[in-house]
């Protein structure tokens, strides 16, 4: 019985390995067109290491929750969970964000021979979610807090750029995650989000009392709002959403 946990701990870091594997199998694809232009592009199938990081998400949801209601917590559990995100929301999130730079790189005149120094900022973000969750094993108090963003959270960010570079018709989104700058603000904000000591919201509930629960609540009910009207855009909205109401509502953490 103590074993369940692990076990979707542990179908979180596969699901994480199989992210992997979509997006290297995925590389930059160069087409013409009808006029003899040069097209470059990422295939579309890479929605599905999308798709995997979403699944570790669930299943690293399940672990601790399974934990909790079989009340078989344990330090083995708390450092495999961490072992597992580093590589479910921290190097495939932080892999994705590569090939999207690679993509930017390559729209510029002669880009497809920039150098590949260009591209190592994107493992910054992984550095950081190691960072974040060695602190994080390391703090033994309890808190209804977080100190620093939650790693899933900045993976789950991430893993919606695919989602809504191929399914989100508007040519300010498609020019916004093609564009490199952009991309190594999001590297840098994301990465500081999770080392910082910023006060973020748990997202457990110890009882369903408004008062005590009201901003996640709030949370909710924009999340559904936004997912109702800005489809596969609500994923960042959300995540926004969640960092702005924790600054709202702070709390003290350990």
């Amino acid at each position: 019985m103590k074993q369940i946990p692990n076990f979707f701990t542990l179908l979180n870091l596969v699901f994480g390995c199989l992210a992997i594997v979509f997006i290297l199998q995925n590389g930059i694809v160069i087409t013409t067109d009808a006029q003899g232009s040069f097209l470059i592009d990422i295939p579309e199938k890479i929605w599905l290491a999308s798709l995997f990081i979403g699944l570790a998400a669930v299943a690293d949801f399940l672990d601790g929750l399974l934990a909790r209601l079989l009340q078989v917590s344990s330090d083995m559990g708390k450092q495999l969970d961490s072992l597992a995100d580093i590589v479910s929301f921290g190097v495939a999130p932080a892999l994705i964000i590569f090939q999207f730079l690679r993509l930017s790189l390559a729209q510029g005149e002669d880009g497809l021979q920039s150098s590949f120094l260009w591209l190592l900022p994107a493992f910054i973000l992984p550095c950081a979610a190691a960072w974040r969750l060695a602190k994080f094993n390391l703090n033994t108090s309890s808190s209804l807090s977080f100190s620093g963003m939650p790693v899933p959270a900045v993976g789950i960010f991430v893993a919606s750029l695919p989602l809504i570079y191929w399914n989100v018709n508007i040519a300010w989104v498609q020019d916004v995650l093609l564009n490199n700058r952009f991309l190594y603000a999001l590297i840098a904000v994301l990465s500081w989000l999770m080392v910082s000591k910023i006060p973020m919201l748990s997202l457990k509930f110890e009882n369903f009392s408004v008062q005590k629960n009201l901003p996640k609540y709030i949370l909710l009910v924009l999340a559904i709002i936004a997912m109702i009207l800005l489809q596969w855009l609500a994923i960042p909205v959300i995540i926004l959403l969640y960092v702005l109401l924790s600054l709202l509502f702070k709390t003290k953490t350990s």
